[in-house]
């Protein structure tokens, strides 16, 4: 079976889903660019894995529609999307070995292609001396190393990964986060979920923060957290001088013995909050901060 050649961008635009009464997705909207890795990131129930399921065509969308490029996905070019769901659909009873070559064969790889690949993915994943074992013999951390190498076996353009990080050790993770830059760094577009946002703000290029079912923030790591402003953290003054007070730019302040100022920076001026803090006593320490993904995401989400 010839390899269907498949380029340009994951589009994901205007999906609608209601199940009942229950608008699962309204207007979900974005894409993932060749080369990128985007951090599709929400609570449990936002609407990340209802997005992902709809970009295999394991569920269909109310309204909307998903591309990659400029055509709709359709079967041959859904063999190429590397897909690892939240829910783990590997077979207990069945080789490793056996499970990825079979995989690899339904995406239309030949027979020594497919053997070749799933030797090399296991190698690469560090499960390669369990290629002869039942699934079921592994542990946890394993089955997940080898539910990547099932996404990645037949050679995707396009990977789309649910929470794929969740339950693996800390070597394991430096892995895949290696697996995952290196085929972006191939071209190809990488979407995945996660609630580690710490391993989200670190590897991806975009991030878009979901919740009820709507896209709520959308953009890089770095626009993200400037969203949220700029904290300069003052430690001198004490907390009875309200010093920041009526400075412009100064959002919100929380007076202690470092006292911290949310600030706007493109209207404040940090020399003008340093020489109000020096009006009222020495100042020890000075120093700026920007919100974590973390905070932007408790923010956004709240609000």
């Amino acid at each position: 079976m010839s390899r269907t050649p498949v380029t340009g961008a994951l589009i994901i635009d205007g999906l609608h889903k209601r199940y009942g009464d229950v608008i699962a997705l309204h207007d979900m909207t974005f894409q993932v660019e060749p080369g990128e890795i985007f951090g599709f990131v929400g609570s449990n129930g936002a609407g990340k894995s209802t997005t992902m399921r709809i970009i295999l065509g394991v569920l269909a969308a109310d309204a909307g529609r998903v591309l990659l490029g400029d055509r709709p996905i359709d079967l041959p070019t859904r063999r190429r999307i590397g897909y690892m769901p939240e829910e783990r659909g590997l077979y207990p009873k069945m080789k490793v070995g056996d499970q990825l070559r079979f995989l690899a064969r339904l995406h239309g790889m030949s027979a020594a292609d497919a053997d070749e690949s799933a030797r090399r993915w296991t190698e690469r994943l560090g499960v390669a001396e369990r290629f002869g074992d039942n699934i079921g013999e592994l542990s946890l951390g394993n089955q997940q190393r080898v539910q990547l190498a099932a996404a990645l076996v037949a050679d995707p353009a396009v990977l789309v990964l649910d929470e794929p990080f969740s339950g693996l050790d800390p070597v394991a993770v430096d892995v895949m986060s290696d697996v995952l830059k290196e085929k972006a760094g191939e071209g190809t577009p990488v979407v995945f979920s996660s609630h580690q946002l710490d391993l989200v703000q670190r590897l991806c290029d975009r991030v878009g923060i979901v919740a009820k079912g709507r896209m709520r923030a959308l953009g890089s790591v770095d626009d993200l957290r400037r969203r949220g402003g700029v904290t300069l953290e003052v430690t001198g003054p004490g907390s009875e001088i309200a010093w920041a007070d009526g400075i412009p730019g100064v959002l919100e302040t929380h007076y202690g013995q470092t006292t911290r100022l949310r600030v706007d920076p493109a209207a404040v001026d940090d020399q003008q909050v340093l020489a109000a803090a020096l009006r009222h006593g020495p100042v020890h320490r000075f120093a700026t901060s920007t919100p974590s993904l973390t905070d932007m995401f408790r923010e956004v989400v709240s609000a």
